[in-house]
């Protein structure tokens, strides 16, 4: 399906736990600055895409390239849904040579960043410090969300989360507690 009209932009992505193929992150992030566009930066409103994801069966493919796909709302392969940061999208890497390779270069921190591709249904256009700014409002259909080499918002971006980063974080959470604890206990027996 070529439809000239569909726009691509960038955010960002991470896998989690190492042993597992689960690959998330943020499409879209709101109330950021694109790069330049060709003439213009462009940002996206909170709650652009609340309509779009609902009704369109969105494609995690990587690149944008069609003959890469990586997962599909259809189906149930992926997940798709806003928060107050952006765009946040979900899926399990298929076991293929696309998936395979997809997963290998964002742990091996080759592609670090995401997009989307889109069409608008309400924006508006101003013009500030001789730079010309674009504000979507209302994104009409989503068509897809894509680790992308090249991002057109900077914020956007992929990672893969290692196994051994979320046993730090729950270490230092345990580590924490018991060292709340053992003051607890102390002022316990201090007051004794």
């Amino acid at each position: 399906m070529k439809n000239k009209n569909i726009e691509k932009r960038a955010a960002t992505i991470e896998a989690a736990q190492e042993e597992s193929r689960t690959i998330s992150g943020y499409a879209a992030v709101f109330d950021s600055d694109s790069e330049d566009l060709g003439g213009f930066t462009e940002r996206i409103e909170q709650g652009a895409f609340a309509e779009a994801i609902g009704i369109s069966d969105v494609r995690a493919l990587f690149n944008h390239d069609n003959n890469m796909i990586l997962a599909r709302t259809a189906s149930g392969t992926l997940r798709i849904y806003e928060d107050e940061k952006g765009l946040k999208y979900e899926f399990e890497a298929p076991n293929t040579s696309a998936g395979n390779d997809v997963l290998e270069m964002i742990k091996r921190g080759d592609i670090s960043q995401s997009s989307f591709g889109f069409t608008v249904e309400q924006d508006s256009w101003t013009k500030r410090d001789g730079t010309t700014y674009r504000t979507i409002k209302k994104v009409k259909r989503l068509y897809d969300v894509s680790p992308v080499t090249f991002p057109a918002y900077p914020e956007a971006s992929v990672a893969v989360r290692k196994l051994e980063e979320i046993n730090l974080e729950e270490n230092r959470t345990f580590e924490n507690d018991v060292a709340t604890q053992k003051v607890k206990a102390a002022l316990y027996f201090h007051q004794a």
